[in-house]
C-alpha cells in the first residue's frame, strides 16, 4: 500500500520505522525531543495501539505504546 499523499501530516508520531530507521543517528531523536524531519504518520489508533506509515520507506505497521519507556 503506497503512501497517501494527502495524508495529514499534523498527525503525527515519533517512533522509528522498523524497516528503515531512518531515526537511527539523530541526536534530537537519540534525545527523545520532536524532531521536524524524522517522524511517521499517524494512520489511527485503537487505545494504546497505533497504526503507522513511514514517510520515508512507506512501510505501514501497529505499534503498542504500552511497550514504550
Amino acid at each position: 500500500m503506497p503512501l497517501d499523499p494527502f495524508a495529514d501530516i499534523a498527525r503525527r508520531a515519533w517512533i522509528d520505522c522498523p524497516e528503515c530507521a531512518h531515526m537511527s543517528g539523530c541526536a534530537t531523536c537519540s534525545q527523545q525531543r520532536t524532531c521536524t524531519e524524522h517522524w511517521q504518520y499517524l494512520l489511527s489508533n485503537r487505545g494504546t495501539v497505533v497504526n503507522l506509515q513511514c514517510p520515508t520507506c512507506t512501510h505501514l505497521w501497529s505499534y503498542d505504546t504500552r511497550s514504550m519507556n
